[in-house]
């Protein structure tokens, strides 16, 4: 069974709501779309005050090349453009419209009938994608047309799609894959025609092996498409971790995987392309889980970009009574909800709620030198280290340790025996040596 060679965990995966089929959640009564809801510089509203607007309008444009589009999920009246909490509880610009009713744009096709032919060529498909909005659904975010736009002088040769989805709790991918299978077979051909790659390899961890016999018998009816189950382990489903596990390729210290030939996607962001380029559909809608240990009802629901993260848990039952923490996205990479009114944005993959209990912090102890924090870390980094170093704001040694390849999956926190905040020190860390970075190259480039 492949799998990445370095380091990784298995946290328990309280996949508890894999069986449940993707539901409607129903329109609220308004709606918040934040303008950053991408890596790169925020949108800009193309909006006033007072407009009226269908669901699928543009109603943000792209603020450069690493940009994204941002369109209503709704229909109805703008009520609002200025800066909304965030799940964090930071204002950021956003556009509040208040639903009316649910008319679509006549463009976009609605129906339920599969196209599987598409005769436009790479150009073409390329600007619907962009047009539609659509970055990386698996939590990062990134405009998916600059992923698919291929500087001079690089080249790709395979298309790796991650349907690992290896957070505990989460099951949005995991249903996808069974309620859309064809639709992201579609999807993934018509990136391969955008990046000219005749192999494409969609990679599915071995616990859903439903996921895996279904993709694997469609696939057969596409010849450059394959499906490739994996060993269960903590974090394949990053980037370079995934690149290893599948084609044996490792990514260089500060590369790209473009580096090595490859572009990666998610199924999440193969089905937004074929809903894209076949049904003319931008993105202003996802599936998210809604899960934890206490909740009344897990679910996975498409829902409208833009909801109330609260309503979402009203409709999951509410929040249980032993609840100590929500996140936002799984409980090893995803973050503390400041905010539970906070809107879901592209890349909300999951709220996850977590008991009192489970919410604590144990209290951190003195380090015990067991280096057991070196052997789950797939970066082949050094975390106590590191996390000391930075605790001590020593940065051009953080540099020279390559901090900035920290993936932030918190392994190491994880199996600290001592309880040390490792990741916390981490994140601060190599925030601070990226700032000194992106200041160096400024004063360089002037």
């Amino acid at each position: 069974m492949k799998g990445f060679r370095k380091g990784g965990i298995h946290p328990p995966e309280y996949k508890i709501s894999k069986k449940e089929a993707i539901q409607d959640m129903p329109l609220p009564e308004s709606v918040v779309l934040p303008l950053g809801q991408h890596i790169g510089a925020p949108a800009t509203p193309c909006v006033q005050k007072g407009d009226r607007v269908l669901v699928g309008q543009i109603i943000g444009t792209p603020n450069g090349f690493v940009s994204s589009y941002i369109h209503s999920s709704v229909s109805g009246t703008v009520t609002a453009i200025d800066n909304q909490p965030d799940v964090r509880g930071l204002r950021s610009p956003s556009i509040t419209i208040k639903v009316e009713g649910d008319q679509w744009l006549e463009t976009i096709d609605r129906s339920d009938a599969l196209i599987k032919n598409c005769t436009l060529p790479r150009e073409a498909i390329l600007k619907k994608i962009t047009e539609a909005g659509i970055v990386g659904l698996g939590g990062a975010t990134f405009p998916a047309h600059v992923k698919l736009t291929i500087p001079q002088g690089k080249h790709a040769d395979v298309l790796i799609i991650n349907g690992v989805e290896c957070e505990p709790f989460l099951t949005a991918d995991h249903r996808l894959m069974l309620e859309k299978s064809e639709e992201i077979l579609i999807g993934v051909d018509l990136l391969c025609k955008v990046l000219g790659v005749d192999e494409a390899c969609i990679g599915i961890e071995n616990n859903k092996p439903d996921a895996i016999e279904r993709l694997s018998q469609l696939s057969l009816n596409y010849p450059r498409i394959k499906v490739v189950p994996l060993r269960v382990r903590y974090p394949q489903g990053s980037e370079k971790q995934l690149i290893e596990a599948i084609s044996g390729r490792e990514v260089p210290s500060g590369k790209l995987p473009l580096d090595v030939g490859v572009v990666v996607q998610n199924v999440g962001t193969a089905f937004a392309v074929y809903e894209a380029v076949q049904k003319n559909k931008p993105l202003f809608e996802r599936i998210v889980t809604v899960t934890g240990r206490s909740l009344a009802h897990t679910s996975n629901l498409r829902v409208r970009l833009g909801t109330p993260i609260s309503s979402l848990i009203d409709y999951c039952g509410g929040l249980p009574e032993d609840v100590g923490k929500v996140i936002c996205g799984g409980p090893m990479m995803g973050r503390a909800i400041a905010n539970i009114n906070a809107p879901v944005t592209k890349g909300t993959s999951g709220i996850v709620t977590i008991r009192e209990k489970g919410a604590v912090r144990k209290q951190p102890q003195n380090c015990i030198k067991c280096a057991k924090c070196v052997s789950v870390c797939c970066m082949g980094l050094e975390p106590y280290l590191i996390s000391k170093l930075a605790r001590l704001e020593r940065f051009d040694e953080l540099e020279a340790l390559h901090v900035t390849d920290c993936l932030e999956c918190g392994s190491c926190s994880y199996t600290c025996p001592a309880n040390l905040p490792l990741l916390d020190y981490i994140r601060v860390g190599k925030a601070e040596v990226l700032r000194r970075i992106r200041i160096n190259k400024t004063q360089q480039n002037k």
